[in-house]
């Protein structure tokens, strides 16, 4: 049965990589949008960056919510290269829900085992 689930899993990851890199968004003030679309990162900035949200890549629709302020913890490093793609530092790992363990690199999910 373990074997089917994980095999589940890796489809769905497959489907739900296709369809081109994710993509960051800017967006002034202090709160999220309350839906996030497929494939955008969004970076809150009041002040400066202090925080990204994306949808779960694996499908579970879930949204993530990370810090990127300095002095706090867990806290990402967030890069954008020239393209507009995004790299986090370090990776992000669900600890409930679907338990997703993820890298994202130049917009693109890179899925620990």
């Amino acid at each position: 049965m373990n074997f089917l689930l994980s095999l589940f899993r890796k489809i769905r990851r497959y489907i739900n990589g296709l369809g081109g890199p994710i993509r960051i968004v800017r967006i002034k003030g202090d709160a999220f949008p309350a839906r996030l679309a497929r494939k955008i990162l969004v970076e809150l900035d009041d002040d400066g960056p202090y925080a990204i949200a994306l949808q779960c890549p694996c499908g579970c629709k879930e949204t993530i919510e990370m810090m990127v302020m300095d002095g706090v913890r867990p806290r990402w490093d967030l890069k954008v290269d020239a393209n507009g793609l995004p790299t986090l530092h370090p990776s992000v790992w669900r600890q409930s829900g679907c338990r997703s363990h993820f890298w994202l690199r130049n917009g693109r999910v890179v899925w620990c085992e």
